[in-house]
Protein backbone atom coordinates (compact mmCIF):
# COMPACT_ATOMS: atom_id res chain seq x y z
CA UNK A 1 0.00 0.00 0.00
CA UNK A 2 0.97 3.60 -0.53
CA UNK A 3 0.49 5.37 2.78
CA UNK A 4 0.61 9.11 3.31
CA UNK A 5 1.12 10.80 6.69
CA UNK A 6 0.65 14.55 7.06
CA UNK A 7 2.04 16.25 10.14
CA UNK A 8 4.73 13.57 10.15
CA UNK A 9 7.11 15.54 12.37
CA UNK A 10 4.52 16.13 15.07
CA UNK A 11 4.09 14.11 18.25
CA UNK A 12 1.53 11.65 16.87
CA UNK A 13 3.12 11.68 13.42
CA UNK A 14 6.51 10.58 14.68
CA UNK A 15 5.12 7.72 16.72
CA UNK A 16 2.83 6.55 13.92
CA UNK A 17 5.52 6.84 11.24
CA UNK A 18 8.01 4.77 13.24
CA UNK A 19 5.40 2.03 13.64
CA UNK A 20 4.38 2.13 9.98
CA UNK A 21 8.04 1.80 9.02
CA UNK A 22 7.91 -1.78 10.32
CA UNK A 23 5.35 -2.66 7.65
CA UNK A 24 5.95 -3.60 4.02
CA UNK A 25 4.35 -0.43 2.67
CA UNK A 26 5.48 2.66 0.83
CA UNK A 27 5.19 5.61 3.21
CA UNK A 28 5.40 9.27 2.25
CA UNK A 29 5.85 11.65 5.16
CA UNK A 30 4.45 15.13 4.67
CA UNK A 31 5.17 18.14 6.85
CA UNK A 32 5.16 21.91 6.62
CA UNK A 33 8.43 22.06 4.67
CA UNK A 34 7.55 19.32 2.16
CA UNK A 35 7.83 20.57 -1.47
CA UNK A 36 4.51 20.90 -3.33
CA UNK A 37 5.56 18.41 -5.99
CA UNK A 38 6.10 15.73 -3.34
CA UNK A 39 2.69 16.48 -1.81
CA UNK A 40 0.97 16.31 -5.20
CA UNK A 41 2.66 13.05 -6.21
CA UNK A 42 1.91 11.40 -2.86
CA UNK A 43 -1.74 12.48 -2.99
CA UNK A 44 -2.18 10.97 -6.47
CA UNK A 45 -0.69 7.63 -5.42
CA UNK A 46 -2.07 7.33 -1.89
CA UNK A 47 -4.11 4.28 -0.91
CA UNK A 48 -4.69 5.57 2.63
CA UNK A 49 -4.07 8.96 4.25
CA UNK A 50 -3.34 9.72 7.88
CA UNK A 51 -4.14 13.42 8.09
CA UNK A 52 -2.49 14.55 11.32
CA UNK A 53 -1.32 18.02 10.27
CA UNK A 54 -2.77 21.01 12.03
CA UNK A 55 -2.11 24.33 13.69
CA UNK A 56 -2.62 24.82 17.42
CA UNK A 57 -0.14 27.53 18.43
CA UNK A 58 -0.17 30.13 15.65
CA UNK A 59 1.31 33.60 15.76
CA UNK A 60 -1.82 35.01 14.14
CA UNK A 61 -5.38 33.85 14.78
CA UNK A 62 -6.04 33.62 11.05
CA UNK A 63 -3.53 30.75 10.84
CA UNK A 64 -6.06 28.44 12.50
CA UNK A 65 -8.30 28.49 9.46
CA UNK A 66 -5.45 28.46 6.97
CA UNK A 67 -3.66 25.54 8.60
CA UNK A 68 -6.56 23.44 9.82
CA UNK A 69 -9.16 24.07 7.12
CA UNK A 70 -7.35 25.51 4.12
CA UNK A 71 -4.71 22.79 3.98
CA UNK A 72 -7.30 20.06 4.62
CA UNK A 73 -9.46 21.25 1.71
CA UNK A 74 -6.42 21.49 -0.53
CA UNK A 75 -5.32 17.97 0.40
CA UNK A 76 -8.78 16.52 -0.19
CA UNK A 77 -9.02 18.15 -3.59
CA UNK A 78 -5.73 16.53 -4.58
CA UNK A 79 -6.91 13.14 -3.32
CA UNK A 80 -10.04 13.37 -5.46
CA UNK A 81 -7.86 13.58 -8.58
CA UNK A 82 -6.16 10.33 -7.56
CA UNK A 83 -7.45 7.10 -6.04
CA UNK A 84 -9.91 8.78 -3.65
CA UNK A 85 -8.40 6.91 -0.69
CA UNK A 86 -9.76 6.56 2.83
CA UNK A 87 -8.77 9.44 5.10
CA UNK A 88 -8.16 9.36 8.83
CA UNK A 89 -8.42 12.78 10.47
CA UNK A 90 -6.84 13.55 13.82
CA UNK A 91 -9.12 16.19 15.30
CA UNK A 92 -9.59 17.40 18.88
CA UNK A 93 -12.21 17.32 21.62
CA UNK A 94 -12.00 21.12 21.40
CA UNK A 95 -13.88 20.91 18.12
CA UNK A 96 -17.10 21.33 20.13
CA UNK A 97 -15.93 24.73 21.42
CA UNK A 98 -16.59 28.09 19.81
CA UNK A 99 -13.06 29.41 20.11
CA UNK A 100 -10.94 29.98 16.98
CA UNK A 101 -9.12 26.67 17.34
CA UNK A 102 -12.28 24.67 17.96
CA UNK A 103 -14.08 26.31 15.04
CA UNK A 104 -11.21 25.50 12.69
CA UNK A 105 -11.03 21.86 13.80
CA UNK A 106 -14.78 21.45 13.39
CA UNK A 107 -14.59 22.92 9.90
CA UNK A 108 -11.83 20.43 9.01
CA UNK A 109 -14.07 17.59 10.23
CA UNK A 110 -16.89 18.85 8.01
CA UNK A 111 -14.56 19.10 5.02
CA UNK A 112 -13.53 15.46 5.45
CA UNK A 113 -17.14 14.37 5.78
CA UNK A 114 -18.01 16.25 2.58
CA UNK A 115 -15.11 14.50 0.81
CA UNK A 116 -16.59 11.14 1.85
CA UNK A 117 -19.98 12.06 0.42
CA UNK A 118 -18.51 13.27 -2.87
CA UNK A 119 -16.03 10.46 -3.42
CA UNK A 120 -17.58 7.51 -1.62
CA UNK A 121 -14.34 7.04 0.31
CA UNK A 122 -14.31 5.88 3.91
CA UNK A 123 -13.29 8.52 6.45
CA UNK A 124 -12.39 8.11 10.09
CA UNK A 125 -12.62 11.20 12.28
CA UNK A 126 -11.05 11.10 15.75
CA UNK A 127 -11.65 13.78 18.36
CA UNK A 128 -8.65 13.14 20.56
CA UNK A 129 -8.33 14.39 24.14
CA UNK A 130 -4.92 15.32 25.56
CA UNK A 131 -2.33 12.85 24.29
CA UNK A 132 0.80 11.84 26.19
CA UNK A 133 3.81 9.64 25.58
CA UNK A 134 7.37 9.64 24.26
CA UNK A 135 8.50 12.29 21.76
CA UNK A 136 5.88 14.80 22.91
CA UNK A 137 7.03 18.38 23.06
CA UNK A 138 7.49 20.19 26.37
CA UNK A 139 6.65 23.87 26.78
CA UNK A 140 4.27 23.63 23.84
CA UNK A 141 0.77 22.24 24.23
CA UNK A 142 1.25 19.24 26.54
CA UNK A 143 1.21 19.76 30.29
CA UNK A 144 2.36 16.18 30.81
CA UNK A 145 5.38 16.66 28.55
CA UNK A 146 6.28 19.92 30.30
CA UNK A 147 5.96 18.39 33.77
CA UNK A 148 8.01 15.32 32.79
CA UNK A 149 10.76 17.40 31.22
CA UNK A 150 11.07 19.82 34.13
CA UNK A 151 10.81 17.30 36.98
CA UNK A 152 13.35 14.97 35.37
CA UNK A 153 15.81 17.89 35.33
CA UNK A 154 15.10 19.25 38.79
CA UNK A 155 13.41 22.33 37.35
CA UNK A 156 10.42 23.99 39.05
CA UNK A 157 6.90 23.56 37.69
CA UNK A 158 3.76 25.62 38.15
CA UNK A 159 0.35 24.08 38.79
CA UNK A 160 -2.25 26.82 39.14
CA UNK A 161 -5.13 24.44 39.89
CA UNK A 162 -4.14 20.94 41.09
CA UNK A 163 -7.82 19.91 41.10
CA UNK A 164 -8.24 20.69 37.42
CA UNK A 165 -9.59 17.61 35.64
CA UNK A 166 -7.93 16.33 32.49
CA UNK A 167 -8.67 13.45 30.14
CA UNK A 168 -5.65 11.72 28.66
CA UNK A 169 -5.00 9.10 26.00
CA UNK A 170 -1.68 7.31 25.52
CA UNK A 171 0.23 7.53 22.27
CA UNK A 172 0.61 3.76 21.80
CA UNK A 173 -3.16 3.37 22.16
CA UNK A 174 -3.66 6.06 19.53
CA UNK A 175 -1.29 4.34 17.12
CA UNK A 176 -2.91 0.95 17.71
CA UNK A 177 -6.34 2.39 16.98
CA UNK A 178 -5.10 4.15 13.85
CA UNK A 179 -3.73 0.84 12.58
CA UNK A 180 -7.15 -0.72 13.12
CA UNK A 181 -8.63 2.04 11.00
CA UNK A 182 -6.03 1.30 8.32
CA UNK A 183 -7.39 -2.25 8.23
CA UNK A 184 -10.96 -0.93 8.00
CA UNK A 185 -11.82 -1.87 11.57
CA UNK A 186 -11.92 1.37 13.59
CA UNK A 187 -13.67 1.76 16.92
CA UNK A 188 -16.86 3.65 16.13
CA UNK A 189 -18.77 5.82 18.56
CA UNK A 190 -22.51 6.43 18.46
CA UNK A 191 -21.91 10.02 17.32
CA UNK A 192 -20.27 9.01 14.03
CA UNK A 193 -16.76 9.71 15.29
CA UNK A 194 -14.13 7.09 15.96
CA UNK A 195 -12.63 6.64 19.41
CA UNK A 196 -9.37 5.69 21.05
CA UNK A 197 -9.54 3.64 24.22
CA UNK A 198 -8.75 3.57 27.04
CA UNK A 199 -9.01 7.17 28.14
CA UNK A 200 -7.90 8.25 31.59
CA UNK A 201 -9.66 10.86 33.71
CA UNK A 202 -7.37 12.37 36.33
CA UNK A 203 -6.26 15.73 37.76
CA UNK A 204 -3.14 17.81 37.31
CA UNK A 205 -2.34 17.36 40.98
CA UNK A 206 -2.48 13.58 40.75
CA UNK A 207 -0.26 13.60 37.66
CA UNK A 208 2.36 15.75 39.36
CA UNK A 209 2.31 13.59 42.52
CA UNK A 210 2.99 10.49 40.42
CA UNK A 211 5.80 12.18 38.51
CA UNK A 212 7.57 13.15 41.73
CA UNK A 213 7.25 9.53 42.90
CA UNK A 214 8.86 8.43 39.64
CA UNK A 215 11.70 10.90 40.15
CA UNK A 216 12.27 9.70 43.71
CA UNK A 217 12.24 6.01 42.71
CA UNK A 218 16.00 6.11 42.17
CA UNK A 219 16.46 6.68 45.89
CA UNK A 220 13.41 4.86 47.28
CA UNK A 221 13.93 1.98 44.81
CA UNK A 222 10.15 1.68 44.62
CA UNK A 223 8.98 0.71 41.15
CA UNK A 224 5.46 2.04 40.41
CA UNK A 225 2.56 -0.37 40.15
CA UNK A 226 2.78 -1.69 36.59
CA UNK A 227 -0.63 -3.37 36.94
CA UNK A 228 -2.27 0.05 36.77
CA UNK A 229 -2.45 0.99 33.09
CA UNK A 230 -2.25 4.74 33.53
CA UNK A 231 0.62 4.58 36.04
CA UNK A 232 2.57 2.24 33.74
CA UNK A 233 2.12 4.50 30.72
CA UNK A 234 2.88 7.70 32.61
CA UNK A 235 6.03 6.11 34.06
CA UNK A 236 7.16 5.15 30.54
CA UNK A 237 6.51 8.71 29.42
CA UNK A 238 8.51 10.14 32.33
CA UNK A 239 11.42 7.80 31.59
CA UNK A 240 11.46 9.00 27.97
CA UNK A 241 12.17 12.52 29.24
CA UNK A 242 15.25 11.64 31.29
CA UNK A 243 18.16 13.89 30.30
CA UNK A 244 20.60 12.05 28.06
CA UNK A 245 23.48 12.69 30.46
CA UNK A 246 21.42 11.28 33.32
CA UNK A 247 20.48 7.75 32.26
CA UNK A 248 22.99 6.18 34.66
CA UNK A 249 23.08 6.53 38.45
CA UNK A 250 24.83 4.88 41.39
CA UNK A 251 22.66 2.85 43.78
CA UNK A 252 23.49 2.63 47.48
CA UNK A 253 25.86 -0.30 47.98
CA UNK A 254 26.79 -1.82 51.35
CA UNK A 255 30.41 -2.96 51.14
CA UNK A 256 32.92 -4.60 53.47
CA UNK A 257 35.87 -6.98 53.20
CA UNK A 258 33.52 -9.85 52.28
CA UNK A 259 32.07 -8.10 49.20
CA UNK A 260 28.92 -6.04 48.78
CA UNK A 261 25.14 -6.11 48.87
CA UNK A 262 23.09 -3.70 46.76
CA UNK A 263 19.33 -3.31 46.59
CA UNK A 264 18.24 -2.64 42.99
CA UNK A 265 14.44 -2.54 43.00
CA UNK A 266 11.57 -2.56 45.44
CA UNK A 267 8.34 -3.65 43.82
CA UNK A 268 5.72 -3.30 46.53
CA UNK A 269 3.74 -6.52 46.83
CA UNK A 270 6.10 -8.13 44.29
CA UNK A 271 9.12 -7.99 46.58
CA UNK A 272 12.67 -6.85 46.07
CA UNK A 273 15.60 -7.48 43.71
CA UNK A 274 19.19 -7.19 44.92
CA UNK A 275 22.69 -8.08 43.76
CA UNK A 276 25.13 -9.78 46.12
CA UNK A 277 28.89 -9.98 45.51
CA UNK A 278 31.03 -12.32 47.58
CA UNK A 279 34.84 -12.41 47.50
CA UNK A 280 36.66 -15.76 47.03
CA UNK A 281 36.31 -18.13 50.03
CA UNK A 282 33.62 -15.94 51.58
CA UNK A 283 30.37 -17.51 52.83
CA UNK A 284 27.30 -15.34 53.35
CA UNK A 285 23.93 -16.06 54.88
CA UNK A 286 23.41 -18.63 57.63
CA UNK A 287 19.91 -17.46 58.43
CA UNK A 288 16.29 -18.39 57.79
CA UNK A 289 12.91 -16.63 57.37
CA UNK A 290 9.41 -17.36 58.66
CA UNK A 291 7.51 -16.11 55.60
CA UNK A 292 9.97 -14.46 53.25
CA UNK A 293 11.15 -16.67 50.41
CA UNK A 294 13.83 -15.99 47.83
CA UNK A 295 15.29 -16.97 44.47
CA UNK A 296 19.06 -16.93 43.88
CA UNK A 297 20.74 -16.98 40.48
CA UNK A 298 24.51 -16.78 40.12
CA UNK A 299 25.47 -14.82 37.01
CA UNK A 300 29.27 -14.80 37.45
CA UNK A 301 31.77 -16.92 39.34
CA UNK A 302 31.41 -20.27 41.07
CA UNK A 303 29.68 -21.03 44.32
CA UNK A 304 27.79 -23.44 46.52
CA UNK A 305 24.34 -22.84 47.96
CA UNK A 306 23.43 -24.88 51.03
CA UNK A 307 20.04 -25.31 52.70
CA UNK A 308 18.97 -27.16 55.85
CA UNK A 309 15.79 -27.54 57.86
CA UNK A 310 16.25 -26.51 61.51
CA UNK A 311 14.84 -29.94 62.41
CA UNK A 312 17.23 -32.02 60.35
CA UNK A 313 21.01 -32.46 60.09
CA UNK A 314 20.71 -33.10 56.35
CA UNK A 315 22.23 -30.37 54.18
CA UNK A 316 21.15 -29.88 50.56
CA UNK A 317 23.95 -28.70 48.26
CA UNK A 318 23.54 -26.81 44.99
CA UNK A 319 26.74 -26.03 43.05
CA UNK A 320 26.14 -22.90 40.91
CA UNK A 321 28.13 -20.90 38.39
CA UNK A 322 27.68 -18.14 35.87
CA UNK A 323 28.37 -20.45 32.91
CA UNK A 324 25.25 -22.54 33.54
CA UNK A 325 22.54 -20.32 34.95
CA UNK A 326 20.44 -22.04 37.59
CA UNK A 327 17.70 -20.57 39.77
CA UNK A 328 17.66 -21.91 43.32
CA UNK A 329 14.53 -21.44 45.42
CA UNK A 330 15.07 -20.61 49.08
CA UNK A 331 11.85 -21.67 50.85
CA UNK A 332 10.69 -20.24 54.17
CA UNK A 333 11.91 -22.22 57.19
CA UNK A 334 15.22 -23.33 55.67
CA UNK A 335 18.46 -21.86 56.92
CA UNK A 336 20.73 -21.17 53.97
CA UNK A 337 24.05 -19.76 52.88
CA UNK A 338 26.04 -19.17 49.72
CA UNK A 339 29.80 -19.67 49.51
CA UNK A 340 32.22 -18.46 46.86
CA UNK A 341 34.16 -21.59 45.87
CA UNK A 342 35.92 -19.99 42.90
CA UNK A 343 38.84 -17.64 42.37
CA UNK A 344 36.84 -14.61 41.21
CA UNK A 345 33.98 -12.59 42.65
CA UNK A 346 30.71 -14.49 42.98
CA UNK A 347 27.85 -12.35 41.66
CA UNK A 348 24.32 -13.39 42.62
CA UNK A 349 21.01 -11.81 41.67
CA UNK A 350 18.53 -12.26 44.50
CA UNK A 351 14.76 -11.86 44.50
CA UNK A 352 12.94 -11.75 47.83
CA UNK A 353 9.17 -11.93 48.22
CA UNK A 354 9.27 -8.99 50.62
CA UNK A 355 11.39 -5.87 50.67
CA UNK A 356 13.63 -5.72 53.74
CA UNK A 357 12.01 -3.92 56.65
CA UNK A 358 14.36 -3.18 59.58
CA UNK A 359 11.32 -3.00 61.89
CA UNK A 360 10.30 -6.49 60.83
CA UNK A 361 13.34 -8.17 59.32
CA UNK A 362 12.03 -11.78 59.46
CA UNK A 363 15.66 -12.94 59.50
CA UNK A 364 16.98 -15.38 62.11
CA UNK A 365 20.58 -16.49 62.53
CA UNK A 366 21.23 -20.24 62.31
CA UNK A 367 24.35 -21.89 60.85
CA UNK A 368 23.71 -24.31 58.04
CA UNK A 369 26.75 -26.40 58.92
CA UNK A 370 26.65 -27.48 62.58
CA UNK A 371 29.23 -30.28 62.64
CA UNK A 372 32.40 -31.21 60.82
CA UNK A 373 30.30 -33.70 58.92
CA UNK A 374 27.97 -31.66 56.69
CA UNK A 375 25.63 -34.50 55.85
CA UNK A 376 24.54 -35.53 52.47
CA UNK A 377 21.59 -34.44 50.32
Amino acid sequence: MNLMVTGANGFIGRNLSQTLAQRQDTIVLIDVDTPDEVLHSAALQADFVFHLAGVNRPLEESEYMAGNVGFTERLLALLETGKKPPVLLSSSTQAVMDNPYGISKRAAEEAVLAYAKRSGASVYRYRLPNAFGKWSRPNYNSAVATFCHHIARGMPITVDDPARKITLVYIDDIVSEFLRALEGEPTWGADGFCRVAPQYDTTLGDIVALLYRFRDSRSTLMIPDQADGFTRKLFATYQSFLPEDGFAYQPVSHQDERGSFTELLRMGSFGQVSVNIAKPAICKGDHWHHSKHEKFIVVSGEGLIRLRSPFSPQIHHYPVNGAHLTVVDIPPGYTHNIENTGETDLVTIMWASEAFDPQRPDTYRLPVVTTSEEGKG
